[in-house]
């Protein structure tokens, strides 16, 4: 059986057409392209039959001729060729998409930054994080854990001039360290204080942006600021015609010393207190207690036993002194 080539070939390429389809698409109504947004919006019925019948492949029919025209608006437009691809330039967008949140407001400058605006400072960003460290001949990190010039892991620190020959230089880099440490983290602190307008723990208000304060708030930071010294601001410079700050908060007051009529009547007031809920003295019963310290508690004594004897005692008959029964 002999086979023809060239009929092969042809019905291979018949075969291949028709699996392909053309990107020639027709709708009864247009599609509304935006070609700015990428997006195509189909106005057609759907083929209620069809997508019943066969649900999967009636919707990827329909997204692939909806794609394809989206596709033929965007090969119209004008394209430039970028290394080993064609890129299409896409004009503004048509359709006004609505946004879920609002835009997001500009970020406050911090002290750093609007001083840096004022005087023309740009931050220039360093090439590398590693830096090379004379002492160790290594690469080590610009900041942080093992950095380069660490003098706080120096073996040996060079006295000032200045400086006293006993003060422990090692101990005094430690504390300037940890004195940077806070310093930054209160302003840290401040900085977002500031752009919340609120306080700063442990250091009293902070000015708002608005500066929405009233006088009296402004006056109370002005006197925290001024009492915040060992001598509570009693020896700090102050301003012409400055008024001395008032000591705010309660006084406690102290009576004056030496025995004064106040005190007698005060002292006369102390004792009324004591003997006013007392009872009067019986004198009837205190002679009888002393009487009883002093001999008549042993006969009390017998007499309550005998007592006790005849009501609650043995129904035996007591006997006589010398007697029988």
């Amino acid at each position: 059986m002999t086979v023809n080539a060239t009929e092969l070939l042809e019905k291979i390429g018949k075969e291949n057409e028709e699996k392909l389809k053309s990107i020639h698409v027709e709708k009864a109504i247009d599609l509304e392209i935006d070609v700015g947004s990428l997006i195509a919006v189909d106005n057609n019925l759907l083929d209620e039959k069809a997508l019943r019948s066969n649900t999967e492949t009636y919707i990827q029919s329909l997204a692939r001729d909806n794609a394809q025209l989206l596709f033929n608006e965007i090969w119209k437009l004008p394209s430039e060729k970028m290394q080993d691809a064609t890129v299409a330039q896409l004009p503004a967008p048509t359709l006004v998409l609505p946004r879920e949140k609002h835009i997001p407001k500009p970020k406050p400058l911090t002290k750093w930054e609007e001083f840096a605006k004022l005087k023309g400072i740009v931050k220039r960003k360093k090439g590398s994080k590693m830096e090379w460290d004379e002492e160790s001949k290594s690469w080590k990190p610009r900041w942080g854990y093992k950095r380069a010039g660490d003098k706080t892991k120096e073996w040996v620190l060079e006295v000032p001039a200045n400086a006293d020959p006993n003060e422990d230089q090692f101990e005094k880099e430690i504390k300037a360290k940890k004195e940077r440490v806070a310093k930054n983290e209160l302003q840290r602190l401040r900085n977002i204080a500031r752009r919340r307008g609120k306080k700063v723990p442990g250091i009293g208000e902070t000015l708002a942006p608005d500066g929405n304060k009233s006088i009296p708030q402004l006056k109370k930071t002005y006197d925290v600021a001024r009492q915040s010294t060992a001598s509570l601001g009693r020896f700090d410079d102050k301003l012409k015609g400055e008024k001395p700050t008032k000591n705010q908060g309660k006084k406690r007051k102290f009576e004056a010393l030496g025995y004064s009529s106040k005190e007698k009547q005060k002292q006369l007031d102390l004792l009324s207190n004591m003997y006013k809920n007392k009872q009067a003295l019986d004198v009837n019963r205190a002679v009888n207690q002393e009487l009883g310290r002093s001999g008549g508690e042993v006969k009390k004594t017998k007499v309550q036993k005998g007592k006790s004897a005849r009501k609650g005692g043995s129904k035996t008959p007591a006997r006589k002194r010398g007697g029988k029964k």
